[in-house]
């Protein structure tokens, strides 16, 4: 089973930009869908983007499309999330899974349907 780790949280300004890195490591580390998550003090975990096992398909929600980005770096077993023009409402701790796959393009929304989570990072964004 894979592990990934996060990395790259903070104390950002509003406007502001960071990037969280997601390192995979395991058997078959490659064979895994990645998907962001986060979750606010006092509410539910939310879908922030994921990304296909080949990195082809990318998907995000309402809610940071346009200002978020998710790539991948097969070489490295590593996915990153760039987060841009940032807001207090992002704050949250940001978790990483992975969800074993074998379509290249596909990619998953549910955090039900993923098999390994980071511990997360905190990102804080001040007004």
């Amino acid at each position: 089973q894979v592990q990934v780790i996060e990395s790259g949280g903070g104390l950002v300004e509003a406007g502001g930009s960071l990037r969280l890195s997601c390192a995979a490591s395991g058997r078959s580390s490659r064979n895994y869908a990645i998907g962001w998550f986060r979750q606010a003090p006092g509410k539910a975990r939310e879908f922030v983007a994921a990304i296909s096992m080949g990195g082809e398909v990318t998907y995000y929600s309402d809610s940071v499309s346009g200002r978020f980005t998710i790539s991948r770096d097969s070489a490295k077993n590593a996915v990153y999330l760039q987060m841009n023009t940032l807001k207090p409402e992002d704050t949250a701790v940001y978790s990483c899974a992975a969800k074993l796959t074998s379509g290249p393009r596909s990619y998953y929304v549910s955090p039900n349907l993923y098999d390994s989570w980071g511990q997360g990072t905190q990102v804080t964004v001040s007004s």
